[in-house]
C-alpha cells in the first residue's frame, strides 16, 4: 500500500507541474528561440582592469576575483584553525568548534596524507602542502556556488549598470586546474630525485622483477602515464566544476530564455535546485578530496622505491 500511495504522490505532483506548465503556456505563450542569448557568455573573461607586460596578459578579471577569494578564505580558515588547535589543546572538554575542527584536521592529515605517504616524517613535511591544497579547491569550488554580481549581463539600477548575480568558479577555467596540476606534478618527480637519487628514481619505474628488454617498454609506457597524470588531474577538476555550473545555468532559465518558453521554467527549474544542492553537497567537497588524495599518492609513490 505504502508503494501505491508513494506513487500516487508522484504522479500527482507531476501532473500538478504539468497542468502548470499549460497554464503558464496558455498566458505567455512563446517567444520563440532567443538568439541573442549565450550562455557561454556566462564564462567568458573580460578584462575588468587591463594589465599587460609585453606579450603576458595580466588583467584583472572575474577569475582573478574568484582566485582572490578562495585565496583569502583559505589563508583566514587554516590561521584561524592553527591557533584555535593551539588554544584548545590543553582543553579535554569537547564542543562543536573542536568537533570540526578535529574533523578537518583528521580529514587532511590521517585519511588523505598519512594513508598515502606511510613514511612519518614525509608525510609531516607535506601535510601542510596537501591540506593547503585541499582547502583552496574546496573554497573556490564553493564560492563558485555563492551568486556574486558578476556576470556579464546588466541591469540599469538609477542608471548605474550593475552586473546580474551569476555563479562562476576559478576551477571551472581549465588554467587553475593545470596551474595546480603541474605544481603537484612537478614537486612530487622533485621528491622522488631527492629522495632516491635521479637514476635510482628513474629504475623504479619500472616494477620489481621486470628485467631485460621487457623493461624497455615498459619504462616508456610508464613515462607515458607520468604525462598522462597531467592531462588527468586538470581535467578531471575542470570538467567536473565545469560541467555542474552548465546544468545549473541551463537548468536555472537559461534553457528557458534559450526557447523561449517560460512554461519549460516549471519542469527545469526543480530539476536547477537538484543539481545544485548535488554539486554543494558531494561535487565540490569531492572533487578536492580527490585532487589532495592524488597528489598524496603520486608523493607517496615518488618517494618509494619500488612503485
Amino acid at each position: 500500500m505504502s508503494n501505491i500511495g508513494r506513487g500516487w504522490k508522484v504522479l500527482s505532483a507531476f501532473l500538478l507541474m504539468f497542468g502548470l506548465a499549460l497554464i503558464l503556456f496558455a498566458v505567455f505563450g512563446s517567444d520563440g528561440k532567443n538568439d541573442e542569448f549565450k550562455p557561454q557568455d556566462e564564462f567568458k573573461l573580460e578584462s575588468w582592469i587591463p594589465i599587460k607586460i609585453g606579450p603576458i596578459d595580466m588583467s584583472i578579471n572575474k577569475a582573478v576575483l574568484y582566485l582572490a577569494l578562495a585565496a583569502i578564505a583559505t589563508i583566514l580558515v587554516m590561521t584561524w584553525i592553527a591557533r584555535k588547535m593551539s588554544e584548545q589543546s590543553a582543553d579535554h572538554r569537547p564542543n562543536r568548534i573542536q568537533t570540526a575542527l578535529e574533523s578537518a584536521y583528521d580529514l587532511t592529515n590521517n585519511t588523505i596524507t598519512k594513508s598515502n605517504l606511510s613514511d612519518t616524517r614525509m608525510a609531516a613535511k607535506w601535510f601542510a602542502f596537501i591540506a593547503t591544497l585541499f582547502f583552496f579547491i574546496w573554497f573556490s569550488n564553493m564560492i563558485g556556488y555563492i551568486p556574486l554580481p558578476t556576470s556579464a549581463h546588466t541591469v540599469d539600477i538609477f542608471g548605474v549598470a550593475v552586473p546580474t548575480l551569476a555563479l562562476y568558479a576559478a576551477t571551472a577555467n581549465l588554467s587553475v586546474p593545470l596551474v595546480l596540476t603541474l605544481m603537484v606534478w612537478f614537486a612530487y618527480h622533485v621528491q622522488g630525485i631527492r629522495s632516491q637519487g635521479f637514476v635510482t628514481y628513474l629504475k623504479s619505474w619500472v616494477p620489481a622483477g621486470v628485467s631485460g628488454p621487457a623493461a624497455v617498454p615498459i619504462f616508456f609506457i610508464e613515462v607515458i602515464s607520468q604525462f598522462v597524470r597531467i592531462i588527468s588531474l586538470s581535467v578531471r577538476l575542470f570538467a567536473n566544476i565545469l560541467a555542474g555550473h552548465l546544468l545549473i545555468l541551463f537548468m536555472a532559465g537559461g534553457l528557458v530564455v534559450l526557447l523561449g518558453l517560460p512554461a519549460l521554467g516549471v519542469f527545469t527549474l526543480p530539476m536547477a535546485i537538484a543539481f545544485f544542492l548535488f554539486e554543494v553537497g558531494l561535487v565540490a567537497t569531492l572533487q578536492a578530496f580527490i585532487f589532495a588524495t592524488l597528489t598524496a599518492i603520486y608523493i607517496g609513490g615518488a618517494v618509494t622505491a619500488d612503485h
